[in-house]
Order: structure tokens, then sequence, then C-alpha cells
């Protein structure tokens, strides 16, 4: 029987500071409880924090795996992964940020070949920069989730993104408005965002998914979704997270 292949997500923003890398990992902790083998990826090459945010001790990084494969000593990917609980597993960014100018897009583009072969969900944490590795990464991903905030700057930044996927003709892409990562800010409303971006707010993560002491769920390697009463505690913000993992298997399937 023919192995099924898995999906590729990628979460993607126009600036920093938008709760990227926390969404990633809390929509990791979603397809555990659905059962799903995830791959977190962190493709922030200079400077991500998966690894940090997992607690996690590591070896290989995708730097390693680059080097490897250009010079002909790549073996096996698990080699290069990291196990997180038994389901998750991540692939760390280089731990010199000086390597992330060493590491070729074309590796990338293997990398992601590679994961999907053992992974029924890989999760992709990016750098806001639309660099080549960027442009690569969101042109070869099966999905697209952007994350954005409720302020000036994101909303424009955000615009422009949304005029340059026009441009491509791309629209395998989805977009959650994150109000947890700064409550204070509601500029807009959600009529206002729609109207400016001239598109759809697929998902909204509510002020109520504020985590205070989000640094100790970080220093102790936490994922906020997997913990025992986060479905009851945050009901409702659970509730999108876990839909945008089951439109992301659905459209998995239909294709």
């Amino acid at each position: 029987m023919e192995k099924k292949i898995g999906k590729s997500l990628c979460i993607f923003s126009s600036k920093g500071g938008v709760g990227k890398t926390i969404t990633t990992l809390n929509l990791a902790g979603v397809f555990e409880v659905m059962g799903k083998r995830v791959l977190i990826v962190d493709l922030d090459l200079s400077g991500g924090q998966i690894a940090l945010s997992l607690n996690k001790p590591y070896e290989k990084t995708i730097y390693n795996f680059a080097m490897d494969y250009m010079n002909n000593r790549y073996h096996s990917f698990l080699d290069y992964v990291t196990k997180y609980d038994d389901h998750i597993d991540f692939l760390a960014c280089p731990k010199d940020p000086r390597q992330a100018n060493k590491i070729a897009s074309k590796y990338i583009e293997i990398m992601l070949d590679k994961a999907v072969y053992y992974y029924d969900v890989v999760l992709i944490d990016t750098h806001h920069v639309l660099n080549e590795t960027n442009l690569v990464l969101l042109d070869k991903t099966d999905s697209i989730l952007f994350v954005m905030n409720n302020d000036p700057f994101d909303v424009k930044n955000m615009k422009s993104l949304m005029a340059i996927f026009k441009d491509l003709n791309k629209t395998n892409y989805k977009i959650l408005l994150n109000d947890s990562r700064d409550p204070i800010k509601k500029y807009f409303s959600l009529y206002d965002i729609t109207s400016i971006l001239k598109s759809e707010i697929n998902y909204f993560i509510s002020s109520e998914f504020y985590v205070k002491n989000i640094d100790q769920y970080i220093m102790n390697g936490e994922i906020i979704t997997l913990h025992p009463k986060a479905s009851s505690i945050f009901n409702k913000d659970f509730a999108v997270l876990t839909k945008v993992a089951t439109d992301f298997v659905k459209e998995g399937e239909e294709s």
C-alpha cells in the first residue's frame, strides 16, 4: 500500500511580534490532540525560538541537514529532528545565527519534501521578512496561515502582502487575527480590517486567550493547548485553533 504523504502549513506574518511562534506551538498541541504526528520546523533561521520554547536539549539543526546534504553525508531525515513527546518532534534553527546565510534555499525545499514523508503535519515557523528563503517556502508549502494583530502597522503591512499574493494569483492562505498578543490594541473593528484588506478574516483569537504567565510556560517547555484544562479554560479560542487544524486536514484530504 502506498504511504500517505503529509501536508505542510507555514505560519507567516507581515511583521514581527504578532504571536506567530506561540500560535505554531498551540497548533502543534491541537494536532497532537487530534492524533496527528507533527513536526515543527523553525525557519526563523537567524533568531528562532522553537527549541527555547520547548525547552529540550538538541544536537542537530537545519544547518546540519543542509551541510550534510551538500557534502554527501546525509543518511536519514530523522537524524536531525528532536523529540518533544510521542506525537511532536521539532527541527531547530541554527545555533549560530551566522550559519543562516549559509543555508541555500534549495535545501529548504529538499527538507520539506522529506519531512512530509515522515509526518502527518509539518508546521513551519518563520521570520517575517520576505527574503529568498521565505519566498521559496511560501511557494513550496501546501497552505499558509497569516497571523496578524489589530494595529495600524500590521494592517498596513498585511495589505501590501495581500497585494503581492494577488499579483501572484496565490490563494492557498487564510488569515488569523490574534487579539491575545496585545489585548489593549483594538484600533479597528473587524469590518474595518476586512474593508482595508479587501479580504476575509478566517479566524479570530480573542483577548481572553492572553496568558499573563506565558514566560512560565516557555521556561517549563509547555504547550498551552496540551494543558489538561486548556479546552475548558480557553474553550472559545481552543475551538478556533481546532477549526484551523480541522480545516487544514480537510483541505489535505480533498487535494
